[in-house]
């Protein structure tokens, strides 16, 4: 198996070493994006479905690059709602979360709207 790159966090080296698994940040991801009204679901891509599946990541996919985390999310939306003003809101949410939880800088939060869920009695929070 090929261990994956955890993420450091070093704000207080004289205490030591602290480093967060992916799947860790993929898990808070995915709760900030739930938090956000307008959101139905959070799920995988189309390709995603049809290859290997996780239960900690559906839908999030979190990545490090030069020292910054990058997330893409594919979210089915309610319907009725405004599509960029709920993906500013998972946006702001998501990066909010990250600061607080993590201390993460985060620099880029990309949004794919992957359906639209018709269903308005399910929809509601």
């Amino acid at each position: 198996m090929s261990e994956k790159n955890n993420l450091s966090v070093e704000k207080n080296e004289s205490l030591g070493k602290i480093e967060i698994a992916p799947e860790v940040i993929e898990v808070i991801t995915g709760l900030a994006v739930s938090e956000v009204d307008g959101v139905s679901t959070v799920r995988g891509s189309f390709a995603e479905r049809f290859g290997k599946k996780s239960t900690h990541s559906k839908g999030v996919k979190v990545e490090l690059e030069d020292g910054f985390v990058v997330v893409d999310l594919h979210v089915v939306l309610q319907y009725g709602k405004a599509i960029p003003k709920v993906a500013k809101e998972i946006q702001t949410n998501v990066k909010q979360t990250l600061k607080t939880m993590v201390d993460l800088d985060v620099k880029e939060i990309n949004i794919h709207v992957v359906d639209i869920d018709m269903d308005t009695e399910s929809s509601t929070k």
